[in-house]
């Protein structure tokens, strides 16, 4: 089986070549050809996609934009539209997820990206939508414009399906163009969608560009960073560092690097009524897409004290990931990752000679591993795929003094506990890096609008014109209606 990856401009002149990658999942091959452009053509894309944002992409109005949006959306939530059934037939081979957790995996993210959700985008950064449309008068006198990039470079990762959207679509929203550089563990939904989004309204045809290069191909790397007006990447710190070294000084660079998340429980939410959802919200934190995401857990802190003691939490939640094994098995791992497993272990069955409280629930296959422990505390990555520590602790209030050393790395808390207590911690998260909190159950699944990193979808992708009141002053005087 093969799929042609990525969308080029519909006026490139001559066949680009294709690299294929060939995935192997769910015991199913596929080879996926992504199109590697020539110095000569990846000039040409950047010129085409530069001239056609700057005449057409702008020249449409936010409602425009979102309407044309909205109705690609709907298409992919419609399990009979022919680009649905591929991403639910192609993705399971391509990132080897079970076939029923991608489709409600892309059903719950592309609801994000309804019309009324997209207007929260706007409303949450901007306030006025107008600002993106024409100059808007200012508290302090004056007017201002948010102004999209002219171009948009964008470079994606595939550890979870169908990520490119979130920025793809940002920039559609702040008429910015886009070339996007597919990621080699999933190529395939970022072309799908740009292709939909040139059906949907051919216009834009020549405003979008998601092609391939291999990593560390400084010549390619080099040029169409030159010709970005900002670079926005996903990936490890390390690639991240990379890309970074390449980029102009001059060009903005928005980073998205490796983050630690993780989830506290407090007692409250421990008692013989409640436990249940409690438990299985936290294990479905941690099958959705093998801890891939940087959203995902590493860690439960859970308070003693309650009806059920944390030792005990830790039991129903191994119980949980075993049920969750069943309906939705664990992706089949790279020998790579298998060895991390069997070391990560490994490493943790030595240490039970000398921490007696330690236990370690789930089988030597390996598909879910729950370690439960009361005196290692500090929070600690886990090798990911279903591997999740369960600490005990006295009070919340003494959880930010055990994250804080990983302060650059904080990303998301997932929470289940009283109001009070929500805010209580939550203030104390948010001096120590945490960014974005959210109950147990939903951990990977981002609101629409939500500050991704702390950081802002469109603000940071414009940038803001001011008139000065006293240039409008100054106008006023030489206007022909003076006398």
């Amino acid at each position: 089986m093969m799929e042609i990856a990525g969308y080029l401009p519909s006026t490139l002149k001559g066949e680009p070549e294709y690299k294929t990658l060939t995935f192997e999942g769910n015991d199913r091959k596929l080879d996926v050809q992504v199109p590697l452009l020539s110095q000569q053509q990846l000039d040409q894309v950047i010129n085409v996609v530069k001239a056609s944002a700057a005449s057409v992409l702008k020249s449409l109005s936010v409602t425009e934009i979102i309407e044309i949006i909205d109705k690609v959306i709907e298409q992919l939530l419609d399990r009979s539209n022919p680009y649905r059934q591929k991403a639910e037939e192609l993705l399971p081979i391509v990132t080897g997820y079970n076939e029923e957790i991608i489709r409600l995996g892309l059903t719950n993210y592309l609801k994000t990206f309804r019309k009324q959700n997209l207007q929260r985008f706007i409303a949450e950064d901007f306030g006025n939508p107008l600002l993106l449309e024409d100059f808007q008068p200012r508290v302090k006198k004056g007017f201002s414009k948010a102004v999209g990039a002219n171009i948009t470079v964008q470079v994606w990762s595939g550890n979870v399906p169908a990520l490119p959207l979130w920025s793809l679509i940002s920039s559609l929203i702040v008429k910015s163009g886009t070339i996007g550089k597919l990621p080699s563990a999933e190529p395939l939904f970022a072309g799908w969608f740009a292709k939909m989004i040139a059906e949907a309204e051919p216009k834009l045809a020549d405003c979008l560009a998601v092609i391939w290069w291999k990593g560390g191909d400084e010549e390619k790397e080099k040029r169409v960073y030159q010709h970005a007006d900002i670079v926005l990447a996903y990936g490890g710190n390390q690639a991240l560092d990379s890309i970074k070294s390449r980029v102009p000084i001059t060009t903005r660079f928005l980073p998205f690097g490796h983050k630690i998340s993780f989830g506290i429980v407090s007692r409250v939410s421990l008692d013989s009524r409640k436990v249940w959802k409690t438990v299985r919200d936290a294990a479905y934190d941690v099958i959705r897409y093998d801890q891939q995401g940087c959203y995902s857990p590493h860690v439960f802190y859970v308070q003693n004290g309650g009806n059920i003691e944390p030792r005990e939490f830790a039991r129903y939640l191994a119980h949980e990931l075993e049920s969750f094994e069943k309906r939705y098995p664990r992706r089949s791992l790279s020998l790579e990752e298998a060895a991390k497993l069997v070391e990560w272990r490994q490493k943790e069955e030595f240490s039970l000679f000398t921490n007696q409280e330690k236990e370690i629930l789930g089988e030597q296959n390996n598909s879910w591993v729950v370690v439960f422990d009361k005196a290692e505390n500090e929070l600690t990555p886990s090798c990911l795929n279903r591997v999740i520590r369960v600490v005990e602790v006295d009070e919340l209030v003494d959880i930010p003094s055990y994250i804080e050393n990983s302060r650059s790395y904080l990303q998301t808390a997932g929470i289940a506990a009283s109001p009070k207590e929500l805010f209580e911690i939550a203030e104390l998260l948010g001096r120590v890096g945490v960014t974005r909190i959210t109950r147990l159950g939903n951990m990977t699944a981002p609101e629409a609008a939500w500050h991704h990193d702390g950081r802002f979808n469109l603000l940071d992708l414009v940038n803001m014109v001011d008139i000065e009141h006293l240039a409008e002053e100054y106008s006023e005087n030489l206007a022909s209606y003076v006398d």
